[in-house]
């Protein structure tokens, strides 16, 4: 895995926009119009790779352009991902992740729907004004809820996405990259009507999900895991849970994730922790110091974390108190998906140096709070990546 040795590395969380072309090729697919779709696809990701490294980024993605792709974020696009790649499931009409409220109690934590999510119980008036910027007013798409047995079914689209982006990276010079795949705590934030206990089912999703982890490692390339679970659950807990009942709860989905991990290079393993890419206050996020041991036991070479995030920008403090282990990488988000403001790269230097200077330059690689596809719109989002990649020359010319 590149560290910054002797500049400022830079990447981003995973998704990035999708292109005009690819967005209808891919509706197309979906009703059964699959002519040429692969061809375009790997033209998509080696184009999409190049444009990365004009904008400055040093180690790069596919985009998760072999991934459900949308126009805009919704709740469907993402599990669609899972509906995609695993067995057991089927789509859940009744839409209980939406609807069905569920208290918790002490010792006794569980998630309630998405629905009555604490931020936007507080937020009421603000997630129903259609002029709020966070109105959420459509129906969302049905989830898959699990009726069967989990097991790994997407072995020709994860070699897919491997092979795409290989081609990309051989085009362009580079020497690294990486696939995003998803944690089995985020797998598992689905209806569950097979499985006896949450701790099997999550367990399931481990040894299913396993097999992606490994075609991306065993090809060369670095896996990213992608899990707002460990951070996001908590404002899907009502009443909040203590902080003592919440890390219990969340164990269990690190314990899954190093068992699906095990004996996988951890140099080749980043993970990303986020609080949701909702555009809502956040008021209800769980504090990053309460759950950064956790972060910790991943057994991963880096640690991705959205520190761009006005919500959680000031937490870069908790480095102070908490040292790094040895040879690991924090890979902050410098650049932030939540706002349509384009920082400015002496911005993006500075924060860049607070973490140097409390971590050490060489284990900071500089990169963006979550996916920018969908989330922004495409002109900006590539404008942040500049601003990104400009901001990380001007803090290695000072670092070094």
């Amino acid at each position: 895995m590149l560290n910054s040795a002797d500049k400022i590395q830079v990447t981003h969380a995973g998704s990035l926009p999708r292109t005009p072309e690819l967005i209808a090729a891919n509706a197309a697919k979906e009703a059964g119009v699959t002519e040429n779709f692969d061809t375009l696809l790997t033209e998509a990701v080696v184009d999409l790779v190049a444009r990365q490294k004009e904008l400055g980024v040093t180690i790069p993605g596919d985009g998760e352009y072999g991934k459900s792709m949308s126009s805009a974020v919704d709740y469907g696009a993402w599990w669609s991902y899972s509906f995609s790649r695993l067995s057991g499931l089927e789509i859940d009409e009744s839409a209980k992740w939406m609807t069905e409220r569920t208290l918790s109690q002490p010792g006794n934590v569980q998630l309630t729907g998405f629905g009555f999510r604490r931020d936007r119980q507080q937020f009421k008036d603000a997630y129903s004004d259609p002029d709020s910027g966070i109105f959420i007013g459509k129906a969302p798409k049905p989830f898959p809820k699990v009726v069967g047995p989990i097991s790994y079914t997407g072995h020709d689209a994860i070699a897919s996405d491997v092979r795409n982006l290989k081609a990309g990276l051989d085009a362009s010079g580079f020497t690294e990259g990486f696939i995003t795949s998803l944690s089995p705590g985020s797998a598992s934030r689905i209806g569950n009507e097979y499985y006896a206990s949450e701790e099997e089912y999550i367990w399931a999703c481990a040894d299913a999900l396993r097999e992606e982890y490994l075609a991306i490692t065993q090809a060369g390339l670095v896996v990213q895991i992608d899990d707002p679970s460990i951070a996001e659950n908590y404002d899907q807990i009502e009443p909040a849970p203590s902080i003592e009942d919440y890390q219990k709860f969340t164990r269990i989905r690190v314990e899954a994730l190093n068992h699906a991990l095990r004996g996988i290079p951890e140099e080749q393993i980043r993970f990303h922790l986020c609080w949701g890419s909702w555009h809502g206050p956040h008021t209800t996020d769980i504090e990053f110091k309460d759950i950064i041991g956790l972060m910790l036991e991943i057994n991963a070479g880096a640690y991705s974390f959205e520190a761009a995030n006005v919500r959680h920008e000031h937490e870069w403090n908790v480095w102070r108190d908490v040292k790094l282990p040895a040879g690991k990488l924090i890979v902050p988000g410098i650049v932030s998906h939540a706002t349509n403001v384009v920082e400015h790269p002496e911005l993006v230097a500075d924060r860049i140096e607070r973490f140097a200077g409390v971590v050490g330059r060489e284990n900071v690689i500089a990169s963006t709070d979550c996916g920018l596809g969908g989330r922004i719109h495409p002109q900006i989002a590539l404008a942040k990546l500049q601003a990104l990649s400009d901001g990380a020359e001007i803090a290695s010319r000072r670092l070094w």
